[in-house]
Parts: structure tokens; C-alpha cells; sequence
């Protein structure tokens, strides 16, 4: 990272993307009547809801270990990814009521995630050391 602003934002970001990663996990975990509705619609309850939040959680924390801020950006956008497609194609935008707020969520995240990427552009596995000069 070029700079002390830039720096800022970007571990904003990965606090801010971690946090709405480990509140969710609690709704996984226990079986929530939105996490079990939401996982039996996509067909893929009970393992991909236990799944999803396992992987949540290593991205959450991934994002929070200096050394692996990408690859906890890699894998949010891959599973946020997925949870867009899928409120758009199954699920709609809102979920029980919930007025849009899980897929606001996902695209916080989404976003977010990308944001960071672009800020640790140099840093990117394999492909890091081409885009890390500033054009």
C-alpha cells in the first residue's frame, strides 16, 4: 500500500467486511428459521448452510491476518458472488421480509472485497507483481 489513507481505508474495509462475515455466523450455526429457509430453497441445507459459514469464517479471520488480507478477499467475493446469484435467481432480493437487508449485506461485502483487491493489487498471488506498479 502506497499510503497512510489508503491503508486506512483498506483495514476499514476488512473490519467492516469481517464483521458482517462473523455476525452471520451465529444465524448458520444454531439453524435459524431465515439461514434453514433461506438454504432449503437453494437445496442445499443443512451442509451447504454449516459449509458456507465455515468458509465464512476462515474468510473472516483471513481478512484480519496482515498475511492473508487477500486471500480472505478472494474467497468473500466467491462466496458473496454466490450468495447474490443466488438472491437473484431463487431467492429475490428480499428474504422473509427482511426488506433486501441480506442482499445488501452480500453486496457490502462483494464490494468491499473487490475494493480491497484493488488497494492490494500487488500483493495478488501469481499475478501480483504485473499489477502492482502504478500505470
Amino acid at each position: 500500500m502506497s499510503s497512510k489513507p489508503t491503508a486506512i481505508v483498506s483495514w476499514t474495509l476488512q473490519a467492516l467486511v469481517a464483521v458482517i462475515l462473523l455476525q452471520t455466523l451465529f444465524f448458520k450455526f444454531t439453524g435459524a428459521e431465515e439461514s434453514v429457509y433461506i438454504f432449503t430453497r437453494v437445496g442445499a441445507e443443512p451442509w451447504g448452510r454449516i459449509g458456507s459459514g465455515v468458509l465464512e469464517l476462515i474468510a473472516a479471520a483471513m481478512l484480519l491476518t496482515p498475511a492473508l488480507v487477500t486471500y480472505g478477499a478472494i474467497l468473500t467475493i466467491g462466496l458473496m458472488a454466490g450468495a447474490l446469484l443466488s438472491h437473484l435467481t431463487v431467492l429475490g432480493i428480499a428474504v422473509m421480509g427482511d426488506g433486501g437487508l441480506l442482499f445488501a449485506l452480500a453486496l457490502i461485502c462483494f464490494t468491499g472485497s473487490l475494493v480491497i483487491l484493488a488497494i492490494r493489487r500487488a500483493t495478488l498471488p501469481v499475478v501480483g507483481r504485473y499489477l502492482g506498479a502504478a500505470a
